[in-house]
């Protein structure tokens, strides 16, 4: 049975600091010894190169175009994660079909090294291809923040995700917040009104700490992960890192789109477990 699990990382809005936690998560991931690759999901308006300072010469559009295969536009980041690049600047690559949708998903499966991990730091707001491309995940987790506009904005992609596409497996990451306890409450506030109009139990990871030290590494094109590894900001990665780690691998039935599905369909699991 493989043991790769995919993590959407989604929010409602921009300026929340989704990509900051993919970035960060997938090198906390790949400190603690996993193999990590992290997909810039943005194809529009791709940055997580840019937060991880890494070169890239070809990205997603190479792919789309059947020029370079996935294998060919993969780099290797900081802590030795996979960087799989999406478009910056590229209105086209937007706008994507539900065909070209479908062919990227299913393009990583020309990855042939061994993975523990995929992170896919997906665009903002609720496009066709944050849907198409978070359903591919085994799990979603919507970055928030304690104002109301990312409050509003996180709960209407958590039911888009819910009541239109039928997938539920969604937590949160509280972001920004000025302690654990803070960022526990506004999960609760969150939790209880998804319980109540949506039927839906978020999953809680942990939260990240307004900490300076983020913004000063963002400033230097470098996670903090590796900038300040002794930061406040960077306990609270290897911590979330820590919590994903015990997140259940939810398999769907065969014949929806995902990420890698020939890695999980081996004899042991064909049949769904959720």
């Amino acid at each position: 049975m493989s043991d790769l699990k995919i993590i959407g990382i989604a929010s409602g809005k921009g300026g929340v600091g989704k990509t900051t936690i993919s970035t960060n998560l997938a090198v906390a991931l790949a400190e603690a010894g996993n193999q990590v690759m992290l997909f810039d999901g943005d194809l529009g308006l791709a940055n997580a190169q840019l937060a991880l300072g890494v070169q890239t010469e070809y990205n997603f559009s190479d792919v789309i175009s059947g020029e370079k295969s996935l294998q060919d536009i993969v780099v290797r980041g900081p802590s030795g994660i996979f960087v799989a690049p999406g478009a910056s600047g590229m209105g086209k690559m937007a706008g994507l079909n539900e065909a070209e949708l479908r062919g990227v998903v299913q393009s990583f499966s020309e990855f042939q090294e061994p993975l523990d991990y995929l992170i896919v730091d997906a665009a903002a707001g609720i496009a066709p291809s944050v849907t198409t491309f978070l359903k591919a995940c085994h799990q979603t987790l919507v970055v928030v923040r304690d104002e109301p506009s990312s409050i509003a904005d996180a709960y209407g992609i958590i039911k888009v995700l819910t009541t239109e596409h039928n997938y539920t497996n969604i937590g949160l990451i509280p972001n920004g917040v000025t302690n654990q306890r803070s960022g526990q409450l506004l999960y609760q506030r969150l939790n209880a009104v998804c319980v109540k109009f949506l039927n839906l139990d978020l999953e809680y990871t942990y939260s990240i700490e307004s900490d300076e030290t983020i913004l000063e590494a963002a400033r230097k094109y470098a996670p903090v992960m590796t900038h300040s590894p002794g930061s406040m900001a960077a306990r609270d990665f290897r911590k979330l890192a820590k919590e994903i780690k015990m997140l259940p691998v939810t398999l769907r039935a065969s014949g929806g789109l995902q990420f890698f599905v020939e890695r999980m369909l081996t004899p042991e699991t064909e049949v769904s477990n959720g």
